[in-house]
């Protein structure tokens, strides 16, 4: 059986997948990869499914040793040097790692987060149909660790017939966020959707894969009694009481006490899991 051993393990390394979907009702977060273009971009280069496990890397990579065979791995995401027994790789395309080499996933030169997929998967159990890791409940492996042992997939049905290189943009140098309004902005200044799009944030080290944090002028609530915890989805943009918007992302919590001023939609969250802290974001409210 073909193996990766874990080297370095990185700052934080997750298996991930598409996540948990439909298990809200019962408390479980959706989770997944946190740039799911980059993960499906991933997997089609290695030749897998878009549901294939992925490692998710942030900041600076993981080293993984192949161990029990040759494994075809490919690197997206954020752009980062990769290395294969000590020699430059191909970064964004398939390159083939022998049995016994180090596939070394540098420090992202751009972005946070990247995305090594291996051909046929990373192959650890799935927990409730999903094999992602979820910070938040605990739910999934955990972390990887120097040392662990994470096992490779066969290619089967389902597989891709893979590509050579497929043309990517970069992190973004101004995060844009649309929104779409409600389901509290009552509990908000009449204009405050207004001041919130005129207002330039920037991205908090505070920020995780749980949700989106900011610095900037707080938004103004015209009630401040407490609000029954109600269901939260992804791209929710929540307002706790210092009034910086907090916008969630992959492993947030299924239920919340704060209003939420808005949702911002899925397709524009994955250039969120790329913005580095001190990066201008701006919403853009749905007129």
């Amino acid at each position: 059986m073909t193996v990766l051993e874990v080297v370095r393990p990185g700052a934080l390394t997750t298996v991930q997948d598409l996540g948990r979907p439909g298990w809200a009702h019962l408390g479980v977060p959706h989770s997944g990869a946190l740039d799911l273009p980059a993960h499906r971009l991933a997997n089609r280069l290695a030749g897998n499914p878009a549901g294939a496990a992925t490692l998710e890397t942030t900041v600076d990579g993981v080293a993984l040793r192949a161990v029990g065979g040759a494994v075809t791995a490919v690197v997206t995401g954020a752009p980062c040097p990769v290395r294969v027994a000590g020699r430059p790789a191909a970064w964004g395309a398939p390159v083939r790692v022998p049995a016994g080499a180090v596939l070394d996933v540098g420090r992202a030169s751009a972005g946070l987060r990247s995305y090594v997929a291996v051909r046929g998967g990373v192959d650890v159990p799935a927990v409730l149909g999903s094999r992602s890791c979820d910070l938040l409940s605990g739910l999934g492996p955990g972390p990887v660790a120097a040392g662990a042992v994470l096992p490779v997939g066969a290619a089967g049905a389902g597989a891709g017939a893979g590509a050579d290189v497929v043309p990517v943009g970069g992190p973004p140098a101004e995060l844009l966020l649309p929104l779409l309004p409600g389901p509290r902005a009552d509990w908000f200044a009449a204009d405050a959707p207004r001041l919130l799009g005129r207002a330039v944030y920037r991205v908090s080290p505070a920020s995780n894969r749980i949700g989106l944090r900011v610095e900037g002028p707080g938004v103004e609530r015209v009630r401040t009694d407490e609000l029954p915890s109600e269901g939260m989805v992804l791209g929710a943009v929540q307002v706790p009481p210092d009034g910086l918007p907090v916008v969630f992302l992959a492993d947030h919590p299924v239920t919340g006490g704060y209003p939420v001023i808005g949702v911002v939609p899925p397709a524009a969250l994955a250039a969120a899991a790329q913005a580095v802290p001190g990066t201008p974001v701006r919403f853009l409210p749905a007129r």
